[in-house]
């Protein structure tokens, strides 16, 4: 934090019988008009008390405390601006949207695309997990989902809005004319705030004990740890609209009530858990205020303090409040899974998906501990049912997927479950110590919760000490705080290139003008070696998933060939020749027309098929990743599951329905704010663009994109597409191979050879190839069927041989096992057999693999030998490679025959027998 003057707190609206004064509890200095005041009125300095504080606006609802909030700033000459998503579309370093500022950072707030309203109001849906693990105790302090309300100004160098005296009298006004707040109750507390890269000082209102406010003037960049002053000056506010719901009902003890209302019951009801006693719910709510939910020693004096207070048992009382809390985390937690779901996210082991399975794996870890039946998505259609007829109507719209997704989350976590549990019972049989690391592993590969390990550790005599903030901790690990970097195509140009191409103006692009353009002419601004820039160019670079284009360029008699085209940051095109360029003034470029309008064509396939797996699968489908190549193209997508054969005919009729349509399709440059207004954030299914006007391009009534990429006039010119293989990439991301146009028939032309081939091979034409192959598969399986009952009747034989011929070791009998008819499993089941009838034996099998021997041991139960101490005298001898368990190992004897191996083998182990 920069070292703050304290007059950047002294504001002329407090000479209207304000005083600066410092809090007795945490030194913070504050502004009141109570003279008599010393403490800053704020958690945990004083108990909550706001019930009691006079208001003349009561017993608000969350839509009407937001309606109250917005209107109040309408009159006040503020512009409304619709909420945005809960997932940060437009963020590179951000995936949740967890203030109402994050929603002009960082394009607004760098200066570079204006505002959509100056000044304007908006109550913008957060989602912030760093205090998941607090959400419930704390009574409504803490949530994961909330709405902030924000009035915003951007403050130009040459155009000021307004900046701290209306920030505050706004607010002031605010709490005192809307809310009829008494104004000597009304604490602005000096402070400092960060994020997303900017800082400022800051006022925090709280009244009663709770903070229902915070001023923020953004005036500060942090880079790098260090604080430049921004040219522009931002107001930027946070109005808590369900804290302040809260603050006016005087019968809800918890945040939880005032927001919820009769959820809160019918969750008790569902959940089997009995309401806690009133008194001791409103002592607990009272004393949130004073709780640290950081300090453990804070929580046992909180529960000390209710049972005094109440007079019951300290045990009862975290009986009661326990189950509550876990109550009401539920309620938090399926509003914020409906949430994030219903803004299209998909679960997966990465990014927002990462974090959405958290909350959801987090909520259905608090069901089981509560010992409750009900499904998530039973209480989770409770949240659809509760908010989709207020500010959420695309719950509504989504609501079969939340739901669908809910529960197949929750089979999956059962099934992981118990793999998961056999891990942890190996992993502690290993390690003997549980690291947080070793907890952050689990809990990622496997799902289970820190409170399972410890539990299992505690039967193994391992005291495992979990941390209070364990999922906030994972959390932040996965990039819930930012400071993550979404994939971007990285420039293949030397650093020192794109160096000297930035001191050049941005170049004009041809292919952008007229993507049909096929030769042009230019004057050269600079080159140095192979690295050429022109004024203009019609050779595209690498970008938007595209490939760069390749051709020639001429130049006083030279003719170079072009091999790569790349953009830098302030777009600059750099041509890449296969030679040093030598000095001239004017080019002639020709493009390789064959390959650009190949990857046109791609492209605008990629475009189709993302527009339909959309209309198909549903609006959760966004763009997880693309590329375009003049011989196929792929895109990925965010998908729960691998589609069936039928849907993937499905969308691919749909996509060659949209290219007999023959749809022309737009290009387009709009303003940022306009283009967001008219198509919503679906336009940035390949990240978005820092420019004040973006160029999108719109295939109507099937896609519309903000991209980089050329493409065709219309659809008809993409010919057919034919999807050639579908995966599933990594949970939750499915990936679509296309080729298109006339890489159709080169597809088909390699399948009919393939075709041709197999029907060579069988002695069938192809139209008899099915009926000959199902003979050969029908053969085939009769032929495994025979050679498996050989091979056990084989096994039996070599085993009865063995078992007649041990050599003995001291008092213990070893069994050789050698027949080049056998395989790897063979082998392994003949130990296993030998040692299940021979407890006091050891049992060895030998064979070659490659230029090795490879030999593998089991003792039985009996034999009283640690093979691990025969694997460290083998490799000290003879430096063998293996490992294994005390019963079992296997080493690779390298470069060593057979005989020699077996005789080396039985001579150590003699040796470590007689030690014994």
């Amino acid at each position: 934090m920069i070292r703050v003057d304290e007059n950047v707190y002294r504001l002329k609206f407090f000479n209207k019988d304000f005083t600066r004064r410092r809090c007795v509890v945490c030194g913070t200095y504050f502004w009141t008009k109570n003279a008599k005041q010393d403490h800053c009125n704020d958690a945990p300095c004083v108990e909550y008390y706001f019930w009691e504080v006079p208001k003349r606006k009561t017993n608000l609802s969350v839509a009407e405390a937001r309606k109250l909030f917005i209107d109040f700033f309408r009159k006040n000459g503020h512009e409304y601006l619709e909420p945005r998503p809960v997932v940060a579309r437009w963020r590179d370093d951000l995936y949740l949207t967890i203030a109402s500022i994050v929603v002009f950072q960082p394009h607004v707030t760098s200066g570079i695309v204006p505002p959509p309203a100056n000044p304007l109001v908006i109550v913008q849906p957060c989602i912030r997990l760093e205090d998941i693990d607090n959400v419930g105790l704390t009574m409504g302090r803490h949530l994961t989902s909330f709405e902030m309300g924000g009035h915003h100004a951007f403050n130009y160098p040459d155009k000021e809005v307004y900046w701290k005296e209306e920030t505050v009298e706004l607010a002031y006004r605010f709490f005192t004319e809307e809310l009829g707040v008494p104004e000597d109750m009304i604490t602005l507390k000096e402070s400092w705030w960060e994020g997303g890269g900017n800082a400022g000082p800051s006022f925090e209102v709280t009244i009663g004990g709770l903070e229902l406010a915070t001023l923020v003037f953004m005036e500060y960049v942090v880079r790098d740890g260090e604080y430049h002053k921004m040219p522009m000056k931002i107001v930027d506010t946070g109005y808590g609209i369900e804290r302040i719901a809260w603050f006016t009902q005087r019968n809800a003890p918890t945040a939880f009530h005032a927001i919820y209302g009769n959820l809160v019951d019918e969750f008790h009801k569902l959940l089997s858990i009995e309401k806690p006693d009133i008194e001791v719910l409103w002592e607990a709510a009272r004393l949130a205020g004073r709780l640290d939910p950081e300090n453990p020693n804070s929580i046992n004096k909180y529960y000390s303090l209710i049972a005094e207070r109440t007079d019951s048992s300290i045990h009862d009382i975290i009986d009661q409040l326990s189950k509550a809390a876990s109550v009401y985390a539920l309620l938090d937690h399926t509003k914020t899974i409906a949430l994030m779901l219903g803004d299209g996210v998909v679960p997966s082991n990465t990014g927002e998906g990462y974090l959405a399975r958290l909350v959801i794996r987090r909520a259905l870890r608090i069901i089981s501990r509560l010992g409750s039946d009900v499904g998530l998505a039973e209480l989770v259609m409770k949240q659809i049912n509760y908010w989709s007829q207020d500010y959420y109507p695309q719950l509504a719209r989504m609501k079969d997927y939340i739901l669908t997704v809910t529960s197949r989350e929750e089979e999956r976590y059962k099934k992981t479950l118990e793999t998961g549990l056999k891990l942890v019972e190996r992993t502690i049989r290993r390690k003997r110590k549980i690291t947080l690391d070793d907890l952050v592993e689990i809990y990622d590969s496997h799902g289970i919760s820190p409170d399972i390990v410890a539990d299992t550790a505690a039967k193994h005599g391992i005291q495992i000490t979990v941390p209070h903030d364990f999922y906030a901790i994972v959390a932040r690990r996965h990039g819930a705080s930012g400071g993550i970097a979404r994939t971007r195509e990285a420039s293949k140009l030397p650093s020192e290139i794109v160096s000297w191409a930035s001191t050049f103006k941005p170049t004009k692009r041809l292919f952008h003008e007229n993507p049909y353009l096929r030769e042009f002419r230019a004057t050269v601004l600079g080159y140095t070696r192979n690295y050429l820039v022109l004024d203009q160019t019609a050779f595209y670079p690498t970008g938007g998933g595209q490939l760069h284009d390749t051709g020639i360029i001429e130049a006083c008699g030279e003719k170079y060939n072009v091999i790569n085209v790349e953009k830098t940051n302030n777009n600059v095109i750099v041509h890449v020749l296969d030679r040093p360029f030598k000095e001239c003034q004017h080019v002639y470029g020709r493009i390789d027309w064959e390959r650009r309008y190949k990857l046109m064509r791609h492209h605008t396939a990629i475009h189709i098929l993302l527009g339909t797996t959309r209309r198909i699968l549903g609006e959760h489908v966004w763009q997880a990743g693309a590329e375009k190549t003049p011989e196929k193209a792929r895109i990925d997508i965010t998908h729960y599951e691998l589609p069936s054969r039928d849907i993937i005919k499905a969308i691919e009729k749909e996509a060659n329905k949209v290219i007999d349509q023959d749809i022309r399709i737009n290009t387009i440059y709009i303003e940022r704010n306009e283009a967001e207004k008219k198509y919503g954030f679906k336009l940035y299914q390949g990240g978005a663009p820092m420019d004040p006007v973006i160029r999108v391009v719109e295939i109507p009534g099937v896609d519309v994109e903000a991209c980089f990429g050329t493409h065709v006039a219309k659809t008809s010119e993409v010919g057919a597409i034919k999807i050639v293989n579908v995966e599933k990439l990594q949970d939750g991301v499915i990936r679509f191979e296309i080729v298109a146009a006339t890489e159709v028939p080169r597809h088909a032309s390699a399948l009919e050879k393939i075709i041709e081939e197999a029907s060579r091979k069988v002695g069938a034409s192809p139209s008899e190839l099915v009926d000959r192959i199902s003979k050969v598969v029908e053969r085939f399986e009769e032929l495994k069927r025979k050679y498996s009952r050989l091979k056990s009747w084989l096994i039996e034989q070599i085993l009865s041989q063995v078992l007649k011929s041990p050599r003995t070791l001291g008092d213990i009998k070893a069994y050789l096992i050698t027949n080049e008819l056998l395989e790897e499993d063979d082998y392994r089941e003949l130990l296993k057999r030998i040692t299940s009838k021979d407890a006091k034996s050891i049992a060895i099998a030998i064979w070659r693999k490659d230029e090795h021997s490879l030999i593998e041991l089991s003792r039985g139960s009996e034999a009283g030998v640690d093979l691990r101490e025969l694997v460290k005298l083998l490799r000290h001898r003879y430096g063998w490679k293996g490992g294994g368990k005390a019963d079992h190992i296997t080493i690779l004897a390298q470069h060593t025959s057979t005989n020699d191996a077996i005789e080396k083998v039985i001579n150590t182990i003699e040796q470590l027998l007689s030690k014994s």
